[in-house]
């Protein structure tokens, strides 16, 4: 399991940090793993969260 941390994630979801903590704030993104004082997100659960995403809009 690899984690990843909050640059990553933004480039990889094409977000901004507000947008995100928002979309997790409200249960719609995944929450991150508390390192110490950092934090880094579980690289197979930001990719399902983009999955997700693509096959939301493929099925409008």
């Amino acid at each position: 399991m690899k984690l990843i941390r909050l640059p990553e994630v933004l480039d990889r979801v094409a977000l901004k940090k507000t947008a995100i903590y928002r979309m997790m704030a409200e249960g719609d993104f995944p929450l991150p793993v508390k390192l110490g004082a950092a934090s880094a997100w579980v690289e197979v659960e930001i990719n399902d969260w983009i999955k997700e995403k693509i096959a939301q809009k493929q099925s409008r």
